[in-house]
């Protein structure tokens, strides 16, 4: 099979089919078949490993007994194909029976249809698409690896699909924040909002080169944890996880922050946790009362860099991208989860990304923080990561590479503070230096010799986010003015 285009086969059918409006719906659609042609391929192998496998999928439903087209007439088509998948399928998958002793290789199938819709109302559209994706042969290596590349232009497609592209990280990012990480086998990975599961596929590439015995194999499978609320995400993700010989993959359909931070015991804690968690948003107000007072704010990614610190073991290590707000930002919350974060945890290290690394989603400048969670910080070297040369902004047809964090890997094992005309690109500063700064820790930025227009959303928020720094900087001090006026009386 020709699987280079493969992608644009099935979205040129869905075009023409009047149910489907937009790249979104599209990949949707889309995806809801790829995991049922990808569950049956897994099914197949469970069933040979174990004599007594029963799919918690009614025979007639599994892939095999309907998708398939012997070329003999008698598949399903038109609209005996529609009715089955509106009346029969679909409301059989969302309402499987479950619970707490069902295994999680059985349970994600209806956790994965709960939020799922067949959108298209050609049943002749659907045959075709339906054919296109049982073309692919799962038990030849060459295809199995060739659909990794098939997975990607899904993903990139995201980037396009409105707000859907939100869960996409460049793959350049995860395996170049996996590569600094280091993980090791017999260490859990966690992401609390893992979108399509960027960061445990990177880190199960990583620990993949790690795997000598059966044991090592085992520690494999058991290496991941994520947590993802959106049903689009969630499903990429669990069929990616399949993808990668995963056969009970610890995704959770479920809102990170929808627990009390303080409940939190040993057993719910990881060895590393890699993010990149939404921002730019907020959730309903009621979430609030899951953090300490003093932590509680409207900023989604807060919120997480709170989750992150409450779920590590001692000794762990972690990796999350931020936002610029997060940086400068010293209203009362981000002042808190800062404070909380250099005094309990060890960052040593913030690398400052050029723009666009994310377009479209967000032209807000991002960065990385490495922390552990060893000793508090003592000082944090910042790095910042120019764009590369013959490149004025990163784009769907040049995004970024692994090889564009080649300066920054060089520099990390040999650092060295580095000027460049008058500006820092790389500089250690102490946690006393970090203290007087009220946590404004917007350090080694990049220089502009005219202030760089950004789309009006992204404007807002800087704005927004630097009005509220101030707004509290004006606070504190104001207090400290009444403090001392008090005592002199």
């Amino acid at each position: 099979m020709n699987l280079s285009n493969f992608v644009k086969r099935l979205q040129d059918i869905m075009r023409e089919d009047a149910g489907i409006n937009g790249d979104a719906q599209r990949i949707e659609q889309m995806v809801w078949l790829l995991f049922l042609k990808v569950y049956d391929k897994q099914e197949e192998k469970w069933e040979l490993e174990r004599v007594d496998y029963a799919s918690i999928i009614p025979g007639e439903l599994r892939w095999r007994n309907w998708a398939k087209d012997n070329r003999d007439g008698k598949a399903l088509t038109g609209d005996n194909l529609l009715n089955f998948i509106n009346n029969t399928l679909f409301p059989t998958l969302k309402n499987l029976l479950i619970d707490e002793t069902t295994p999680l290789s059985q349970a994600i199938v209806k956790n994965a249809f709960e939020d799922s819709f067949n959108y298209m109302k050609s049943g002749i559209h659907l045959r075709q698409i339906i054919n296109i994706i049982d073309e692919i042969d799962f038990d030849d290596y060459e295809e199995r690896h060739a659909f990794g590349e098939i997975y990607e232009t899904i993903l990139k497609s995201l980037q396009s699909a409105g707000n859907a592209g939100e869960f996409y990280t460049p793959r350049a990012v995860t395996d170049f924040i996996v590569k600094m990480v280091k993980p090791k086998l017999g260490e859990k990975v966690a992401d609390f909002a893992c979108g399509t599961g960027g960061f445990l596929t990177s880190a199960l590439k990583e620990l993949d080169t790690q795997v000598q015995t059966v044991e090592d194999r085992e520690m494999y499978y058991n290496s991941i944890y994520g947590i993802e609320k959106k049903p689009l995400p969630f499903l990429l993700c669990v069929t990616n996880m399949f993808l990668h010989d995963i056969d009970n993959p610890q995704i959770l359909h479920i809102n990170s922050l929808e627990k009390n931070v303080r409940d939190y015991k040993e057993k719910d804690k990881f060895h590393i946790v890699l993010m990149n968690p939404p921002y730019g948003g907020s959730e309903r107000e009621s979430i609030k009362q899951f953090f300490p007072t003093e932590l509680r704010s409207s900023e989604t990614a807060d919120l997480f860099i709170s989750v992150i610190m409450y779920r590590m073991k001692q000794n762990g290590r972690g990796a999350v991208i931020l936002p610029d707000g997060f940086l400068f930002g010293t209203d009362n919350a981000k002042f808190a989860i800062k404070e909380k974060l250099f005094s309990e945890f060890n960052v040593h290290t913030v690398i400052r990304l050029p723009n666009s690394v994310f377009a479209p989603y967000t032209s807000i400048t991002t960065n990385i923080l490495f922390f552990d969670k060893t000793n508090p910080t003592q000082e944090t070297w910042f790095y910042r990561l120019d764009m590369p040369d013959g490149y004025k902004n990163f784009s769907k047809t040049k995004p970024m590479k692994i090889e564009h964090f080649n300066p920054v890997m060089d520099w990390w094992e040999n650092r060295q503070e580095i000027e460049n005309e008058g500006f820092y690109k790389a500089k250690k500063y102490n946690i006393e230096e970090i203290k007087n700064k009220n946590y404004n820790i917007d350090f080694c930025g990049y220089p502009h010799e005219e202030e760089e227009i950004l789309p009006p959303h992204d404007l807002i928020l800087n704005y927004q986010e630097k009005r509220a720094s101030l707004n509290a900087d004006i606070d504190r001090i104001l207090a400290q003015i009444t403090s001392m006026l008090q005592s002199e009386n």
